[in-house]
């Protein structure tokens, strides 16, 4: 049985950095997502787990070794680059970025203009957002 979530949108591309990031589409309902809902945009199958309810959406993008995974969410025009996680139950929305060695999780939110780069983590139930810097 074919349990795949979702599919990278050939004919729906976008360039980011020398990159081509394609456009997701659900293939079955999971989440607050239900077949056909079109996502944002990934660089391909290891940027977004097949498994679980995560889901990039909007304009938000994930590439590089990033991984979107676990019930996490991007959205927005949000950016997860490098080797970036987001997991758990968290969100990283509007213009906000995580990149590096980053990892968002659990209940936590990055939204805003804010940023999450290098070794940080960002996790339990807390809150970054405006033009907030969180890095090391």
């Amino acid at each position: 049985m074919n349990n795949r979530k979702y599919e990278l949108l050939q004919d729906q591309t976008i360039e980011w950095c020398g990159r081509t990031l394609y456009r997701i589409r659900a293939l079955r309902d999971f989440g607050a997502v239900h077949a056909g809902d079109v996502g944002g945009y990934i660089e391909c199958e290891r940027n977004l787990s097949q498994d679980g309810n995560a889901w990039v959406c909007g304009n938000a993008r994930v590439c590089g070794n990033a991984l979107v995974c676990g019930n996490a969410r991007v959205c927005g025009n949000a950016l997860v680059c490098g080797d970036a996680r987001v997991y758990g139950d968290a969100w990283v929305s509007d213009n906000a970025r995580v990149s590096d060695n980053a990892r968002v999780c659990d209940n936590a939110l990055v939204c805003g203009n804010a940023w999450v780069r290098g070794d940080a983590r960002v996790c339990g139930n807390a809150l970054v957002c405006g033009d907030a810097r969180v890095y090391g």
